[in-house]
């Protein structure tokens, strides 16, 4: 037969609680690291954003001459009159 007291309840329904603390806090501190990992990528985006909008806007206006092409991927093309 098993008797209970009313310490051992105490203390059984402090663990219980203790526990769900834990895992709470727990919780709360992976969703901030979570956090702080978008905010660091959405930052890099932005900042790699902001440096290509400076190059277009320091390049506005120029002409860009390609290098010479392999003639091996050029095709020629044969244009016909439509009447």
């Amino acid at each position: 037969m098993v008797t209970a007291s009313i310490t051992g309840l105490i203390r059984t329904l402090a663990i219980i609680v203790g526990v769900f603390v834990l895992l709470r806090f727990l919780g709360q501190l992976m969703n901030a690291k979570r956090n702080m990992e978008e905010e660091r990528a959405m930052n890099e985006r932005q900042r790699k954003f902001n440096e290509a909008k400076r190059k277009t806007a320091q390049n506005l206006g120029r002409t860009n001459v390609l290098k010479k092409t392999d003639s091996s991927n050029a095709e020629d093309v044969d244009y016909e009159e439509v009447e």
